[in-house]
């Protein structure tokens, strides 16, 4: 029986990588599953105080890292606030339209939009554009390596 407990957890684990490229799937909940899967089922010992609260402060920041890294730069690409606000929310809200394109068009063309209506030019609403586009990109990135330290993590933690 352990052996399927294991094959789940490695599936959440990879369904977590997953879940950067699509963001539909809930990356971090489904790394969650892993880690629990793997207390309840097979040793609840292994994984102290110490494992769970660092993994809080990761997922904390996995769950930001999209916001940030899009309204960061959007601003540093010379986006107005209310672009980096509508930024903000676009990612989130891309995440559930045309999986998983929504996640880079919808903020793209909605900072387009926004900065057009903010009477930006054309080239200047573009620029901001590919901030958003850069924020995405540098977002995943980070969701990614955050995700491997999670699970090398785990492992070590196990293991040793």
């Amino acid at each position: 029986m352990e052996i399927l407990w294991w094959i789940l957890i490695l599936a959440f684990f990879v369904l977590s990588f997953i879940g950067v490229i699509f963001p539909i799937v809930p990356s971090v909940l489904v790394l969650w599953l892993g880690f629990l899967t793997y207390h309840f089922f097979i040793d609840s010992s292994e994984l102290g105080w110490v494992f769970y609260s660092v993994m809080v402060v990761f997922t904390v920041i996995l769950i930001v890292a999209d916001i940030i890294a899009n309204s960061y730069f959007v601003k540093k690409f010379g986006g107005s606030k209310r672009g980096e606000q509508i930024a903000a929310v676009a990612v989130i809200v891309g995440s559930f339209i045309i999986p998983p394109f929504g996640i880079l068009v919808v903020p793209f063309v909605a900072v387009f939009i926004t900065e057009m209506i903010q009477k930006r030019t054309a080239e200047e609403a573009l620029k901001a554009s590919v901030g958003s586009f850069v924020g995405f990109l540098s977002g995943s990135v980070a969701k990614v390596v955050i995700q491997l330290i999670m699970v090398i993590w785990f492992f070590i933690q196990i293991v040793f």
